[in-house]
């Protein structure tokens, strides 16, 4: 096979690029601002692009809001899936909370991505709140599986318990250290896996 055949289109690199940049500035500005709160505009300026190039790789707003939570939501499954590799339930839940307790004190943390689109999504049928909830199913049934390793009677009540205490360790990442909310999230962690086994 010739170079000429392997190569790869003109303009597929640039366009690639673009792609991630629009993507970039949103991730930032959705993130910081809102989704509602940010307008094409102000992405598209962001980002160093033109009109066209904008609505060429994103027909509206709400694409480019998918977009980011779907790249967003695979970015959390990675770590997710990298925290419970190789290791025991209670391993698992110690693990995701330092996870947990390290991403909420970064700097610039403003809550988990996909609550603030939720709250400014009410929508149950709009496109983003369906990747908000595609996400939020996937977390439960992730900690509903650690759960049911562990041999709980009802995995499921286990898992959403687990939901929501992750759901508060990120809320308290606005007012908390690192250690002290990992800390106190594995202590909760193993709590409520203690009590669902008794």
């Amino acid at each position: 096979m010739t170079e000429t055949a392997t190569a790869a289109p003109v303009g597929r690199g640039h366009e690639g690029a673009a792609r991630k940049r629009i993507l970039d500035a949103a991730a930032d500005l959705f993130y910081s601002h809102g989704i509602r709160g940010t307008s094409a505009d102000r992405i598209i300026e962001a980002a160093g692009i033109t009109k066209v190039t904008f609505y060429r790789h994103f027909r509206t707003k709400t694409d480019l809001a998918v977009a980011y939570l779907e790249q967003q939501a695979a970015a959390e499954r990675g770590a997710f899936d990298a925290a419970r590799a190789d290791v025991d339930p209670a391993g698992a839940l110690q693990n995701i909370a330092r996870l947990i307790g390290t991403m909420s004190c970064l700097p610039g943390f403003r809550g988990c991505a996909f609550i603030n689109a939720a709250a400014e999504t009410p929508d149950a049928d709009d496109p983003v709140r369906v990747v908000v909830d595609a996400h939020r199913t996937w977390t439960r049934d992730m900690f509903a599986g650690i759960a049911a390793a562990a041999q709980v009677p009802d995995p499921d009540k286990t898992a959403r318990q687990l939901l929501m205490l992750r759901d508060g360790a990120m809320v308290g990442g606005y007012l908390g250290e690192p250690d002290e909310i990992s800390d106190t999230l594995q202590a909760a962690y193993l709590d409520a896996l203690a009590a669902a086994r008794s």
